[in-house]
């Protein structure tokens, strides 16, 4: 299957438009878009930081299919695109407060606004920010396309409920948007996406299981210490020790830690991250929550690394059994699975993740989103003007 398939093949899936209008489409002029990030971490990330991964690749696809864009992020951040840092300074340590959410979206509605006067306007806004943008989308001239990151809990579909209308939304799984309020319309599902030629494919597996993620019970890294120990394998934990997750580690992962059939590594980069990823035997994902998407599954799988999920979230359709890896139900048919893992091909696995997820079909699937709300806007412009 060709790239231009692929991305046929997600405008139907998208709703977007079919195989024949597909070619106009992609010819169509380029856009000037305002890509929103959240005030945290630096784009892309130097570790931990998902969001700001998927930002990064998605802002390289559209800057390299000929689109104007500017990335609005937090200082230290780089990019093809035209960067525009709004803070003094990255803020990690406060994810999430909105002191710094709340100055840095007004800063690039400042600045979005002012491009628009001195007449560079832009017809699109992308936020991948959190809940300011969102609620304050109705306040500005400019369509906004909001991306949904999260996972929907009682406070959020509130707030969903409450501002729905105000963006147009997007869910980055089906498992994401089944839990969505019926208050909110969202306009398509796009997956989040994965650069293959920023991983290998390794068919030659180590002897050790891969867990990485954050020191958290939904998560499961305790799960995942027990499935390597029925399994007899070495287990290899990546990721941080975040704030308010010590009680956590110190209970249930750091007493199972030998140092050799048990090993934490701590948070890793660059290329230590995809050697990991690459080698191992397979990546545990025992999770118990219904997790949006999960970019490590597809770090895997694009090295030809079989996943081993529970079946909880978007585990379910990012995972195709015997193809890419397994989905079970406890730790106890996870471990059995890792027998299995000598069946999937990794080249076949790589292939299908490719199909789904390639960085230039979701790039596609997003310009048809920005082109559809810049449509839908001007056209409730003119009724509105006709109205009054």
């Amino acid at each position: 299957m060709t790239v231009v398939d692929v991305q046929q093949d997600l405008l139907v899936e998208l709703g977007l438009g079919s195989r024949a209008t597909a070619p106009a489409m992609r010819e169509a002029a380029p856009l000037r878009i305002a890509m929103l990030a959240p005030p945290w971490i630096s784009v892309p990330p130097p570790g931990y930081g998902g969001i700001e991964a998927v930002v990064a690749l998605l802002t390289r696809e559209l800057v390299r299919r000929g689109h104007d864009v500017t990335l609005f992020a937090a200082p230290g951040s780089h990019s093809e695109a035209v960067v525009h840092p709004l803070l003094a300074a990255p803020h990690p340590e406060a994810i999430e407060r909105s002191l710094y959410e709340v100055d840095h979206v007004a800063r690039a509605f400042a600045a979005i606004e002012h491009a628009g006067r001195h007449g560079r306007p832009y017809d699109v806004i992308h936020d991948h920010c959190g809940f300011t943008a969102f609620a304050m989308a109705d306040r500005i001239a400019v369509p906004v396309v909001h991306t949904l990151h999260g996972p929907f809990t009682t406070d959020t579909c509130a707030f969903y409920a409450h501002h729905a209308g105000k963006a147009h939304v997007v869910a980055i799984s089906h498992a994401q948007r089944a839990l969505a309020p019926a208050e909110l319309p969202i306009v398509a599902v796009v997956p989040n996406p994965i650069d293959a030629a920023d991983w290998p494919l390794v068919s030659a597996k180590d002897d050790y299981l891969l867990w990485i993620g954050r020191m958290t019970a939904e998560k499961g890294p305790h799960r995942a210490i027990e499935v390597a120990r029925r399994a007899g394998m070495r287990l290899v934990l990546a990721g941080p020790v975040q704030p308010g997750q010590e009680t956590f580690y110190e209970r249930e992962v750091l007493p199972y830690l030998d140092g050799e059939r048990a090993i934490h590594v701590g948070e890793v980069t660059g290329q230590r991250k995809v050697d990991l990823f690459a080698h191992a035997r397979a990546l545990l994902m025992p999770i118990r929550w219904p997790e949006p998407f999960g970019m490590v599954m597809l770090e895997a799988m694009v090295c030809g690394t079989p996943v081993l999920a529970f079946a909880e979230g978007a585990a379910c359709e990012i995972v195709m059994p015997e193809v890419t890896g397994f989905l079970v139900t406890n730790e106890e048919e996870m471990a059995r699975a890792v027998s299995c893992t000598g069946a999937i091909d990794p080249r076949r696995c790589r292939a299908w993740t490719i199909e789904r997820c390639d960085a230039r079909a979701v790039a596609l699937g997003y310009e048809q989103v920005y082109r559809g709300a810049a449509r839908v806007d001007a056209d409730r412009a003119v009724l509105a003007a006709a109205a009054i």
